[in-house]
């Protein structure tokens, strides 16, 4: 079994072939694919984490969507002063499939 650990929009996600993910929005190339930076791989009982084995690696996913994440609602609220504010976002998501980690 093969897996390796991505960066992926500032954080580590474990990934194999065919795994979908929903990443911070990227920017894809003229084919719809895109790289990410392994951290770790895994195959069988190998593991490589050393930065110079790391740079021959390279992992493939390609972009299915560009979607927006659920509204989260921050709200403050100060008791006896008549404070209130209320403010609303939503992230701005890509969601990948893994296609090649070789």
């Amino acid at each position: 079994m093969v897996y390796a650990v991505v960066r992926a929009g500032g954080r580590q996600e474990k990934v194999e072939v065919g795994t979908i993910l929903h990443i911070d929005r990227i920017k894809a190339d003229d084919q719809g694919n895109i790289e990410l930076a392994p951290v770790l791989l895994v195959d069988g009982d190998t593991v490589t984490s050393a930065a110079s084995d790391l740079a021959k690696v390279s992992v493939t996913a390609e972009v299915i969507t560009d979607l927006r994440g659920p509204k989260i609602v921050i709200q403050k609220f100060k008791n006896k002063t008549g404070y209130k504010k209320r403010q609303g976002h939503r992230s701005e998501l890509t969601r990948v499939k893994i296609t090649k980690i070789a």
